[in-house]
């Protein structure tokens, strides 16, 4: 039994996936990468309702699934059966046998619920960029079960076809359906609608106004590198700065990006840890010493 929690105020709920399936939630080093279920997520999603919600915004990510959010379904009213006509087992890999999917039972209050899915992720559901492929192996796939989970969830797909139609094939093909092991399919399939996390956490933090009143950004990442580019905070802040026209700088513990691409992403320059203390073990262990050091070194630069 997993203990699990949501947010709520004013009618908005804040559900995030990992706290029911999530990686965190398996012991120590140990993975189900075919048999990891979504049902905890949909039962969550079936809570933030019972609770009153009329706007849900599903954060996705860090999940120890790749069921195509099938498990999410089912708690939510929907029917996966085998041949035999019992449900198929639990996680991605029951999904090769998977002979009929009956969505008619789904909670009919989703259909006047806003469901936001926050997810930086652009892959689809199967193939070469695929959720299996792309993140099966750090949820403990091996190379044999990326193929077999690419396979269930391509015949998952095809089953619902009959079930739903050629919707079922679209959203398999939309950029985002293979986020937090294909859960974003699932949600395609309830209406969500797809927005950047940074640009909904922005909008909680109060970013814009705070932003109309600053003269100087600065945002931080533990590793400035290549990710930060495809939907990190980092590039989210900087690009809502930029359009303000504020510069921007960042401070990280690494920095493994070229000036160019830093000024391409709108941070006019970067503030490293290891520009101080070059010995990685240090910098995390006097973090705050170091980055005081550091910010007395962006007033010097950018505020005298």
């Amino acid at each position: 039994t997993v203990t699990a929690a949501f947010a709520l105020r004013e009618g908005t709920a804040v559900v995030e996936m990992a706290e029911a399936s999530g990686l965190h939630r398996l012991p120590a080093g140990v993975f189900a990468p075919l048999t990891a279920s979504t049902y905890g997520s949909g039962e969550l999603l079936r809570a933030a309702l019972d609770a009153g919600a009329r706007t849900i915004v599903f954060g996705v990510g860090g999940s120890a699934t790749t069921d195509g959010g099938a498990g999410m379904l089912a708690a939510l009213g929907a029917r996966f059966l085998g041949e035999d006509g019992a449900p198929v087992p639990p996680g991605g890999g029951g999904l090769a046998g998977l002979a009929r999917a009956d969505l008619s039972a789904l909670d009919p209050r989703l259909s006047s619920v806003s469901l936001v899915l926050a997810s930086d992720v652009d892959n689809p559901l199967t193939g070469p960029k695929g959720a299996p492929a792309v993140y099966g192996p750090q949820k403990g796939a091996s190379p044999e079960d990326v193929r077999a989970l690419d396979a269930a969830l391509g015949h998952y797909v095809a089953v619902l076809e009959d079930s739903v139609g050629a919707r079922a094939v679209e959203y398999a093909a939309a950029p985002g359906a293979g986020a937090a092991g294909g859960i974003g399919y699932g949600a395609l399939l309830l209406g969500a609608r797809f927005r950047p996390g940074i640009e909904i956490m922005l909008d909680v933090l109060g970013f814009a106004p705070a932003l109309s009143r600053a003269s100087l950004v600065i945002t931080g990442e533990g590793s400035l590198d290549e990710q930060t580019l495809h939907g990190k905070a980092p590039a989210g802040v900087a690009a809502a700065a930029r359009a303000a026209g504020k510069e921007v700088v960042a401070v990280c513990g690494r920095l493994a990006l070229e000036d160019r691409a830093l000024r391409s992403a709108g941070i006019s320059r970067a503030y490293p840890l290891t520009s101080v203390e070059p010995d990685v073990s240090r910098c995390i262990a006097d973090a705050g010493p170091i980055l005081e050091r550091l910010a007395a070194r962006i007033a010097e630069d950018l505020l005298v």
